[in-house]
């Protein structure tokens, strides 16, 4: 089982690799097809995410089930699946 990232700074070394990341893939894409209906259907689609981000892991923790922490996407989706279900 893989050890959670406890470091400050390496947390914030994984961040800064996020947006570099991000601002290559957003360059390149904007590269490819420098057109304004492609900047703004990007930029869209970066929120879009970011706040389905923020709701799977804050709104959710925060103001629909305080007593589950989430580990992942993967866990938030599979909460989400089983949530409902009847005990076996």
């Amino acid at each position: 089982m893989p050890r959670d990232l406890t470091s400050p700074r390496l947390m914030y070394l994984k961040a800064a690799l996020f947006l570099v990341i991000g601002l290559i893939a957003a360059t390149l894409i904007l590269l490819e097809s420098p057109t304004l209906k492609i900047a703004l259907l990007l930029l869209l689609a970066i929120w879009a995410f970011a706040r389905a981000y923020y709701f799977a892991f804050y709104a959710i923790q925060h103001y629909i089930d305080p007593t589950y922490r989430y580990s992942g996407l993967i866990s938030a989706f599979g909460r989400l699946l089983t949530r409902n279900k009847p005990p076996h």
